[in-house]
């Protein structure tokens, strides 16, 4: 159990913690490659997407929408098909459509009268702005790969971010859906995480890598999160 009293900043991945970029990712690979995907199931699709997603962030830096340009080409031609150049750039024109959890605002907006909250996450800066409008803009710090020049999980985005925040580290704290991308830097930094597990069964591990990390504490929702840390 954690005693969210001592944290003082809450920062949060954005895309699959507070935005469904799973719903999102399907309907734009459904429609920019309706002709190609016939009979493979949603759970392929998104696995195959976390296998690229997690190659190209492991490569040298390059902005985020030229590896989503990159993954969707990719994703496509490992299912079995040839991507259309028509489509190029289809997943982050997507983007903008997609939206926040049923619980993202109201959590937030109750988070935010208690901590500072931040955003700590894997996308240019210029793509997270209609994200950040529909959480309602409640980050006091934005910090995104496209300012570190590094994708989580490397251990640059959480020390530069500690750096731009000026907290102590026992006073922040960290929430994500992914384990990999989040849980584990913050295991091995000693940054108190909470798990938001927004898996649906269906899906089993859909959109992100499997990554076997331990985090301080669990919540199926960011309301049940928000329960625990504001009362």
């Amino acid at each position: 159990m954690l005693d969210f009293t001592k944290f003082e900043v809450i920062t949060f991945d954005c895309y699959g913690t507070l935005i469904d970029w799973e719903t999102g990712l399907l309907a734009a690979f459904r429609y920019a490659a309706r002709d190609h995907l016939v009979g493979i199931a949603d759970e392929t699709i998104l696995a195959t997407y976390a296998e690229v997603e997690a190659e190209l962030e492991a490569g040298a830096y390059i902005p985020y929408r030229e590896l989503l340009d990159r993954a969707g080409s990719r994703v496509i031609e490992r299912l079995g098909s040839r991507p259309e150049r028509s489509n190029a750039g289809f997943l982050a024109a997507s983007l903008v459509q997609w939206n926040p959890f049923a619980d993202s605002v109201a959590a937030l907006r109750r988070l935010r009268q208690r901590y500072r909250l931040g955003v700590i996450s894997n996308i240019d800066r210029d793509l997270f702005m209609s994200s950040n409008v529909k959480l309602g803009g409640p980050f006091t710090y934005i910090m995104t790969a496209e300012d570190f020049r590094s994708y989580k999980p490397a251990h640059n985005n959480f020390l530069a971010a500690e750096k731009i925040m000026k907290v102590p580290r026992e006073r922040w704290l960290h929430a994500a859906q992914s384990l990999y991308h989040d849980a584990k830097p913050c295991n091995e930094l000693g940054i108190a995480s909470v798990w938001i597990d927004r898996r649906r069964p269906q899906l089993a591990l859909g959109a992100v890598k499997n990554f076997a990390a331990v985090p301080d504490m669990e919540f199926k929702s960011l309301k049940a999160f928000a329960d625990a840390a504001c009362v």
